[in-house]
């Protein structure tokens, strides 16, 4: 067996180039990833999520209780899958999605909470 000295110039720094591609990649697809805007206000949430490349037939969006599950179908040309649980239950009749331009915004209403005190009256 033959062992050759490997030398590193100072003007080749390989873990530099490394570290470089390294936060490259891990920028370019932790964009893709990021949590959607969310904001509201006293009646609802509203949601904004990127989901470029995806129509409408291509997104399913399920609401069940205070969590919201939105999935690309299978021969949707890219894949998505994302779930967000909300602080209050949904109220899906006061719900409404809209997709445009690769953003997809949910409009989810805030289920009003039914009370369970009730008055009794004195006769």
């Amino acid at each position: 067996m033959f062992f050759a000295p490997a030398l590193h110039t100072a003007r080749f720094a390989p873990r530099s180039y490394d570290r470089a591609f390294e936060r490259f990649v891990n920028e370019a697809f932790a964009g893709a990833r990021k949590s959607p805007l969310v904001e509201q206000d006293d009646k609802s949430w509203t949601l904004s999520i990127d989901v470029p490349g995806l129509s409408r037939d291509d997104l399913s969006i399920g609401i069940e209780g205070a969590v919201v599950r939105i999935d690309s179908k299978a021969e949707a040309k890219r894949q998505f899958k994302a779930a967000y649980e909300l602080p209050q239950d949904i109220d899906v009749s006061a719900s409404e999605a809209k997709l445009e331009n690769g953003v997809l915004t949910l409009k989810l209403g805030k289920q009003v909470p039914v009370s369970r005190v009730s008055e009794l009256q004195i006769n």
